[in-house]
């Protein structure tokens, strides 16, 4: 089979959000600060292999059906859809915040291109389901670390 021009370029803005994921993890893992520090710094680590091993994947997908991927810094730069990490250092609570919605970002632009995706090829549509399954989890994950809990916890009473 031979990807049309439509899913080759649905596959291609899949690929520069997951390589933009990679990058901008990088940068958070390099510059977070704060309470939970260490915590985060490894969640990173887990985000940032699997953004590249997805990239991978996607890259390699591509080349299966012929089609061309380009993952250029001008490429990835101009066609991502990730909001850029700020430079410096950044606390803790803000880097949760902008990796939650980098992630998002990243599931947004692969459900928006799934119909069109399964349509045309259902194989590489299964890769995407792959990839929304893992970051949304992330994404939870992630969020967990700033969440305030809503139940009560009420001790028990000695008899």
């Amino acid at each position: 089979m031979k990807a049309s021009k439509t899913l080759t370029d649905n596959m291609q803005s899949v690929l520069v959000d997951l390589v933009e994921l990679h990058l901008q993890g990088k940068q958070a893992h390099w510059n977070v600060v704060g309470k939970n520090f260490r915590d985060m710094h490894l969640q990173l680590d887990e985000i940032i292999e699997d953004a590249r091993l997805f990239a991978d994947q996607m890259a390699e997908r591509m080349r299966a059906l012929h089609a061309v991927p380009d993952g250029r810094s001008a490429s990835v730069s101009k066609g991502t859809g990730l909001s850029e990490f700020p430079a410096g250092l950044v606390s803790t609570k803000d880097t949760v915040e902008m990796v939650v919605d980098m992630l998002e970002a990243s599931v947004k632009r692969m459900r928006d291109v799934h119909d069109q995706v399964d349509e045309e090829d259902p194989t590489t549509a299964d890769i995407l389901h792959g990839f929304i399954e893992k970051l949304e989890q992330y994404a939870w994950m992630v969020d967990a670390e700033n969440m305030t809990p809503t139940a009560t916890v009420v001790k028990p009473t000695k008899k």
